[in-house]
């Protein structure tokens, strides 16, 4: 593998959270052997279904690609840093770059009509619609993303 695991070894058995981390240079052919990695870990605790093949696998191409493009500006010299705390309930990851942060509040929304031709927002709209929690830190350079292994019970009068 291209990227560095400092987690030493495979999933845990037991319902305790696997806590490891992930190196990779800012080069956007480290994404795909990153996340089936990722994807791999979860398999191993019985993740499955669209949420795991949709909802993670895009999201975290997505928070990968930022990271790189955005955060580091395609530099290879600098890294990007996946930190992940696993467990059967539920996985937590926390995408982090070298690059001075924007405020993720600041990004246009990119649904309204008057930006629907931009190219802009879209990566953090998805992370915001197929993830169950995105939190960006205060610099905004790093993004905390969390997927529950079940999604979040909708009712159906809110017609969500």
């Amino acid at each position: 593998m291209s990227f560095l695991d400092r987690s030493g070894g495979p999933a845990p058995a037991a319902p305790e959270p696997e806590e490891f981390a992930l190196e990779l240079p800012s080069d956007l052919r480290h994404i795909e052997s990153v996340v089936a990695y990722l994807e791999n870990r979860l398999r191993e605790l019985e993740y499955g279904g669209p949420r795991l093949t949709l909802n993670f696998r895009v999201g975290m191409c997505e928070a990968l690609a930022n990271a790189m493009i955005y955060g580091n500006g395609r530099d290879a010299t600098k890294r990007v840093r996946v930190s992940v705390t696993l467990d059967r309930a539920r996985v937590s990851l926390m995408v982090s770059d070298e690059g001075a942060g924007f405020d993720p509040d600041c990004v246009p929304d990119p649904t309204a009509p008057a930006n629907r031709e931009r190219t802009g927002g879209r990566g953090i709209f998805l992370l915001r619609k197929l993830m169950d929690e995105v939190e960006y830190n205060a610099c905004g350079n790093a993004v905390r993303l969390v997927l529950n292994r079940e999604g979040p019970v909708r009712s159906r009068a809110s017609g969500e």
